[in-house]
């Protein structure tokens, strides 16, 4: 009997995945629980089960004490003393009870809560299996679709790939082969709920991984991997190898290892650019196929870069709908800024502009009350730009000028900074007084004509003129 009942809980425990002291402690648990049903007490049922006999103990747990006040989990010293003599105070009595009464509710109930244990167990291994494997890629084939999602057999459970961690340019059907990454593992009522993604930058990484043996033995690196799935990515790679160039192990002979991806991830493109310490270097490589002039910092501490490219090169730079400029920016961590040569040309123009209305006279803001005027030239300011420069707090600052009238002043003065620059008058030619008619002008521009010969004196026509 013992061993027949060993044997067949080594069996549960070999089929399942389930240690043999998970099952026995299963089956103490349900015995237990069954017992406390079938005789109807509140006293606390315990049950043992004997690996030598292979019996089941039914037992009741009762605290030993002086003054009985709940007989079903008390039991006094007296009374514990004839049960068993090593019993004092405060001590715990397991008192046997009988087992052949248990009926077939009894075992019906206890196989339920066998079962139900089992399952806990199995969902607690799938658990620790899966949770440990996050990031990995795994196998599988397309089991069902269930609203959007599709239901993976991954063989020892079922895993979900929910929609938006679909790629756009995928389709399956039913029983095809899936490779996608675990990217979690969601405990809850029903059991632990793997999720799969075909849309992770980490699907790409492990592709190259397979793919470029360079990368498994760690010679190559990808640095940053980025993707809009189903449409383009990029890598950034490195070498711990001079002497191996780690684009060139990527893309492989006429592209065939690059290819092999390509087609696994159904066709997305994939840019492969050198990685580098220097965020220039980086961000030249990043924006890859636009030819870029120039790169410059912005702002250190926020991460914002000013990339300048020929005419010709925006659009290529940015990219449709501005995917390459986008992704670029995601492979760097860095705000890239992307202007023309024309653009960059206009905006110093501007600049220019802006810097020369800053340095005008206040004078030169006719809105500007002659009060308000007078206040800031005590204070010492004289050009426009001096004055936006200190802002509302200097301005405030001066004792003269309240809150009130610096805003004031700061609006009228900044109207004037954003307004262009007043075009230069040109001359225009004197014209005629409006009392000569057009005839006398001609008769006078025909007497002021004086014929001279070459080397002659004037004729008497010229003479007679020159008199009157």
């Amino acid at each position: 009997m013992s061993s027949e009942i060993l044997q067949a809980i080594e069996q549960v425990g070999r089929e399942k995945g389930i240690e043999v002291d998970v099952i026995i402690r299963a089956v103490e648990d349900a015995y237990a629980a069954a017992s406390k049903k079938y005789y109807r007490t509140k006293e606390e049922i315990g049950a043992r089960f004997n690996r030598t006999s292979g019996a089941l103990e039914v037992f009741a747990r009762k605290k030993v004490v002086e003054s009985v006040s709940n007989p079903d989990l008390e039991i006094s010293l007296r009374e514990a003393e004839q049960l068993s003599p090593e019993a004092n105070l405060e001590s715990v009595l397991e008192i046997p009870r009988p087992v052949e009464g248990l009926g077939r509710i009894a075992a019906q109930a206890a196989k339920q809560i066998i079962f139900q244990k089992v399952r806990e167990a199995e969902r607690e291994n799938i658990y620790k299996e899966y949770s440990s494997r996050i990031g990995e890629l795994i196998n599988g084939f397309v089991k069902r679709f269930e609203r959007g999602s599709i239901i993976v057999d991954l063989g020892k459970t079922e895993a979900v790939l929910p929609k938006k961690e679909q790629s756009k340019a995928e389709h399956y059907n039913q029983a095809d082969r899936i490779r996608a990454i675990i990217v979690d593992v969601d405990k809850n009522a029903k059991g632990p709920q793997i999720i799969l993604s075909r849309t992770d930058p980490r699907l790409l990484i492990k592709l190259f991984e397979m793919e470029v043996p360079e990368i498994y033995d760690g010679t190559v690196k990808i640095e940053v991997a980025v993707r809009d799935a189903g449409d383009r990515a990029k890598i950034a790679v490195r070498s711990k190898d001079k002497d191996v160039d780690p684009v060139g192990a990527c893309v492989g002979m006429k592209g065939s290892r690059v290819q092999a991806i390509i087609r696994e991830l159904r066709g997305e493109k994939i840019d492969i650019v050198q990685y580098s310490e220097e965020i220039s270097a980086f961000v030249t490589h990043a924006l890859n196929p636009a030819r870029i002039n120039r790169v410059s910092i912005v702002d250190l501490e926020g991460k914002v870069l000013e990339v300048v490219v020929d005419d010709d090169q925006l659009s290529l730079a940015i990219g449709k709908k501005g995917q390459n400029v986008r992704l670029a920016s995601r492979l760097v961590g860095w705000r890239i800024d992307i202007k023309s040569e024309q653009d960059k040309k206009r905006e110093v123009e501007m600049e220019m502009e802006r810097m020369a209305r800053a340095n005008r006279l206040l004078e030169t803001a006719e809105d500007l009350s002659i009060r308000s005027l007078e206040k800031l030239h005590d204070a010492g300011f004289t050009t426009i730009g001096s004055v936006i420069a200190v802002g509302l707090e200097g301005l405030t600052a001066v004792p003269s000028i309240g809150p009130k009238t610096a805003e004031k002043i700061l609006l009228t003065l900044r109207e004037v900074l954003d307004a262009p620059l007043p075009e230069p008058v040109e001359e225009e030619p004197a014209e005629a007084p409006s009392e000569f008619s057009d005839s006398v002008v001609e008769a006078a521009a025909e007497t002021a004509t004086i014929s001279v010969d070459e080397g002659g004196p004037p004729t008497e026509e010229a003479a007679a003129a020159e008199e009157e």
